[in-house]
């Protein structure tokens, strides 16, 4: 698979499209996490 490598042959916009998707999955898991700990610091005190 690596020894067929071109360098600047790779699909920037398809890394591009991966990496916003993964910032967006990231940002939206973090935006639940704290939700959650907010949740159960107001329903525990």
């Amino acid at each position: 698979m690596a020894d067929n490598h071109e360098h600047g042959k790779m699909d920037t916009k398809e890394h591009e499209k991966t990496f916003d998707a993964f910032v967006t999955w990231s940002t939206r898991v973090a935006i639940v996490a704290v939700c959650i700990l907010l949740f159960m610091a107001l329903v525990n005190s």
